[in-house]
């Protein structure tokens, strides 16, 4: 009977951690994909940006203790890191380095919007939770659900 029961708590397991890796690699393709107007224009119900000209703005207000002159590079970094850590932590593919860089990436956000715009939007917006599920995720192992696990298995 322990043996189900341990099975079963596995199971769950993995789909809580697949269910973690896709909601966050998801979450971050999606705020790229507004950028470009995937989403819709700006304007749009449920469109933050719309187009990258109105994120560089978002990310001026962001990056408020910075040089001004820093703004389209920290988009344009941001949009990077973005799209790379989402398809990494989708995939599986190097899911420890993905999710610390992901958590990494969302505390600056957080700590970003809480200084350019107040403490209560990242909370508003869950940048912190997203941030701790990411770090979490850092600490399983690989499932069988990932790139990880099938490489390392094709190699032994």
């Amino acid at each position: 009977m322990k043996s189900n029961t341990l099975q079963s708590s596995e199971n769950w397991t993995e789909s809580v951690r697949l269910f973690a890796r896709v909601a966050l690699g998801a979450s971050l393709l999606s705020a790229v994909a507004d950028r470009f107007g995937l989403w819709g224009p700006y304007g749009a119900k449920n469109v933050s940006w719309g187009d990258f000209a109105h994120f560089v703005e978002y990310t001026g207000e962001v990056t408020s203790l910075f040089p001004s002159s820093l703004t389209v590079p920290f988009a344009l970094a941001a949009t990077v890191a973005e799209t790379l850590l989402g398809i990494l932590l989708i995939v599986g593919f190097k899911t420890r380095m993905a999710s610390v860089l992901s958590g990494l990436l969302l505390l600056s956000f957080a700590m970003g919007m809480a200084t350019g715009l107040g403490i209560k939007t990242p909370f508003d917006y869950s940048v912190f939770s997203a941030a701790a599920a990411a770090f979490l995720l850092a600490f399983w192992e690989p499932d069988r659900f990932t790139l990880d696990k099938l490489l390392n298995r094709s190699r032994h």
